[in-house]
């Protein structure tokens, strides 16, 4: 494989570079590839099921990474699950993807008492002598190979494994080192747990172009001192994250250009990149460039893009998600599965090389969204997007999140949009409350801005004034919640869940 090869080479060429900076430990180069022979070795001499998917547990250190290019050094897929799952649903990954065995990169023990899979400690496996002859490439994960599995939530509540091959993360990688400017063994911020494919794209780009991957815990995560000490010292070059997380630094004063002198490249994915966040970069960060992009995990963590521009901001009162890579096409159908005209709403197909052969095991829910198109294999998204005049393509939401009120169909993120879009709002998340498992009205919960109100119900009248310009009555919540932070997920996006429990308590 391309991408290996490339990390083999520059292991010879350039040994002592740094590869991995954790809290806790360094790695280069040639430590990350030996290290990587010696798991890849181990794993050779178990006598698995060829190709059978090996899970990864742990958070952000070396290890991780060693593990996984062990693992398809091996010829074997990686699971990455991350310390924040609960063992409940690591056991229903291991039983949907029929693993046998789990590599513990954690310091901590890990029981999984209801399986019979095998448990390796890393620092056991490493521990053992050194191999007597080198991984030959022949052993790799290759072409149509699985590379990694990365676990998604399923609508059933049961998680859903999305299949990625070789071939799915070269097409990747080529796209985001010919059309991005992180070239030239940069360092970039690795913000994303492993078990959220975002971070596929700090880790393998870093790794293919010599660069340096600088991990922040969740640790630093939860106490902002930590994090923007860490940050300080960091050198970051490339930093990758959901919009959220960018939001959540920007709330600091001191995060600007002076903390982060070197860097260079904003690359966002897994939400809607706002507005006002891009302004506020642009401003703190004068010689960053900004890039917002678009896809799915079923596509290999993104597939399209677009820099974010002055000219940009004053076009577009909603960023365009851009255009689609060079090997990759997006199609847009209607309900009837005809392809709409330029300006109209349809389901976001997309169709090339990056998407995923299906989900693990799941014939059923495979055939569901995946389907062959002029020989290449396309995935339903159950994305809303559009076409402007000049070819960019904008989303408009999850088909799913569609919902009726008193008969008028409508989408919470349009709402959530036009809220965001308030002069008192920094951010905010729209709830449906049900009743009778109808909805009954929408709640707004809301960060606010500095204001001159005394009272909640006077910065309320002053929002819904804005509103009402904006939007029909119809579609303004009929309450509204004020908080300091929303809640944010492990991955770094707002955990509606978590908010919705937060509100209706």
């Amino acid at each position: 494989m391309k991408l290996l090869n490339t990390i083999k080479e520059f292991a010879h060429l350039n040994p002592n570079a740094k590869a991995y900076i954790s809290p806790a430990e360094e790695v280069t180069y040639a430590e990350l590839w030996e290290r990587s022979e010696r798991m890849a070795d181990y794993l050779l001499k178990q006598n698995l099921k060829k190709q059978s998917p090996i899970l990864v547990y742990g958070h952000m250190e070396p290890a991780m990474i060693i593990s996984f290019l062990g693992c398809v050094k091996a010829g074997h897929p990686y699971i990455p699950v991350d310390i924040s799952i609960p063992i409940e649903r690591i056991v229903k990954i291991i039983d949907s993807a029929q693993t046998e065995l789990v590599i513990n990169n954690s310091e901590k023990p890990l029981v999984i008492n209801q399986t019979t899979v095998k448990v390796a400690d890393y620092e056991d496996v490493l521990a053992q002598q050194g191999i007597e002859e080198p991984i030959t490439p022949s052993n790799w994960v290759r072409d149509d190979d699985n590379f990694y599995i990365i676990f998604t939530s399923g609508s059933t509540g049961n998680p859903k494994g999305v299949q990625i091959s070789a071939n799915n993360l070269q097409s990747f990688v080529n796209w985001m080192t010919e059309d991005f400017p992180i070239n030239g063994g940069l360092r970039f911020l690795n913000q994303a747990p492993y078990s959220f494919d975002l971070s596929v794209m700090d880790i393998y780009p870093a790794l293919a172009t010599g660069g340096c991957i600088f991990a922040i815990t969740k640790e630093m995560i939860a106490r902002p001192k930590l994090l923007f000490e860490a940050l300080a010292k960091s050198n970051t070059q490339v930093w990758t994250s959901t919009p959220s997380f960018a939001q959540m630094c920007l709330m600091d004063p001191s995060f600007n250009q002076e903390l982060l002198a070197e860097l260079s490249v904003f690359l966002f994915c897994g939400e809607i990149l706002p507005v006002s966040v891009c302004r506020q970069l642009m401003e703190r960060f004068p010689k960053a460039k900004i890039y917002n992009t678009y896809g799915p995990t079923e596509a290999t963590v993104a597939i399209t893009s677009i820099e974010v521009t002055a000219e940009l901001l004053d076009k577009h009162q909603t960023l365009p998600i851009g255009r689609p890579k060079r090997d990759t096409r997006i199609l847009l159908l209607d309900e009837n599965g005809a392809e709409v005209s330029s300006g109209e709403k349809g389901e976001m197909i997309i169709v090339g090389p990056g998407v995923s052969k299906g989900y693990l095991g799941q014939k059923e829910l495979t055939e569901k969204a995946f389907f062959q198109y002029s020989n290449e294999q396309a995935y339903r998204t159950g994305d809303a997007g559009y076409c402007d005049e000049d070819g960019l393509l904008f989303y408009k939401g999850r088909i799913d999140f569609q919902i009726k009120l008193h008969g008028y169909r409508m989408e919470l993120e349009e709402i959530e949009y036009h809220i965001a879009k308030s002069q008192y709002v920094k951010s905010a998340v729209v709830i449906p409350v049900y009743q009778d498992e109808k909805i009954e009205y929408l709640l707004a919960a809301i960060v606010p801005n500095q204001h001159g109100f005394e009272k909640e119900y006077q910065l309320t009248s002053a929002i819904k004034k804005e509103l009402g310009e904006l939007i029909p009555a119809y579609m303004i919540p009929r309450k509204f919640t004020y908080h300091d932070e929303l809640p944010i997920t492990a991955n770094g996006k707002l955990d509606r869940k978590k908010i919705k429990e937060l509100v209706l308590q």
